[in-house]
């Protein structure tokens, strides 16, 4: 665990909501009890992502992480304010809050499942930096106790994603916000339709950032690399070898290209990034003028804007 000197009353309040379990309480999101569907097996993506961050070239599989990392802390940017304490949800290696400085955040409290990707999770010096080894599945905070919530491609591992979103609305501050991003349906859908096809082939049973890569194996290799390898609970252990280059072939000649200078051969692997900010309601919000109360009529918007200009 590494804190800072100077670290608020309020970070060190929310450290110890997650390390004294008698303090825990649950949040609830409706009035009776929600037993989500266990889609994901979160030991074994802890798993992924612990792998992940021990291997020593780790930093080379970081590049769609990173890039959506900085779109992130890029709209956080936008909200022009400072934050007392910010909670980055699954910060990974701290692909969001490494953009972070003291003019923006004083505090962050940095939540992430895996140890290994958490320890090389880094802020600014100027940032007060709080650790805590935690799944963020399992999040139990106290109302109202933080400023800011940003969490980047780490939520959709989740099984009770409405769930989670109620504990975040709950820990929240009134007029604070939500902003992140997670990977969308459409997500590496070249790679899922090729290995469908092959697994319906050779087994009878069928259980937006586009990178380019040689062939599906790099892909694959670099998924890993990622922890972004496939944790469904219902999941197959094990291709066999005839499937595996079966959708190789799949894969290159439903999507493939070659380049016409170099004749070098790709596959694309398409990344559906889904962007969202979330206002929490505060009394000093804005609140939109009564009907019928408006000035100006939308037929003389274009003068308006012209008149402005």
């Amino acid at each position: 665990m590494i804190m800072k000197p100077g670290m608020s009353c309020a970070a060190r309040f929310i450290a110890n909501q997650f390390q004294n379990t008698e303090c825990w309480r649950t949040i609830s999101t409706s009035t009776r009890a929600c037993f989500p569907a266990i889609i994901f097996d979160r030991k074994a993506k802890e798993h992924h992502r612990n792998t992940a961050g021990q291997r020593l070239d780790s930093s080379l599989y970081d590049y769609v992480k990173e890039e959506v990392g900085w779109r992130v802390a890029d709209r956080v940017f936008d909200i022009k304010r400072q934050f007392g304490t910010v909670l980055d949800l699954g910060c990974g290696k701290g692909y969001v809050l490494k953009h972070f400085d003291k003019d923006m955040v004083e505090n962050v409290v940095a939540c992430e499942m895996s140890s290994s990707l958490l320890a090389a999770a880094q802020c600014l010096e100027d940032v007060s930096l709080q650790k805590i080894n935690f799944d963020e599945e399992e999040l139990q905070l106290e109302d109202s106790s933080v400023d800011l919530v940003t969490s980047s491609l780490s939520l959709h591992w989740v099984n009770d994603l409405p769930g989670c979103f109620g504990r975040v609305l709950a820990c929240l501050r009134p007029d604070s916000a939500f902003v992140g991003a997670m990977l969308g349906g459409d997500t590496l859908y070249q790679l899922r339709c090729a290995l469908q096809l092959a697994s319906l082939e050779r087994d009878g049973d069928v259980d937006a950032i586009t990178v380019g890569y040689p062939s599906m194996f790099e892909l694959m290799w670099d998924l890993q690399g990622m922890a972004e390898n496939n944790a469904a609970v219902n999941r197959t252990l094990r291709l066999n070898r005839d499937t595996m280059l079966a959708a190789a072939a799949i894969y290159q000649e439903m999507y493939g290209s070659v380049d016409e200078q170099s004749g070098e051969v790709s596959v694309p692997a398409t990344f559906e990034v889904l962007h969202f900010i979330a206002w929490k309601p505060g009394a000093s919000q804005p609140r939109p003028l009564e009907r019928g109360s408006g000035t100006v009529s939308l037929k003389d918007l274009g003068s308006v804007i012209g008149g402005a200009s």
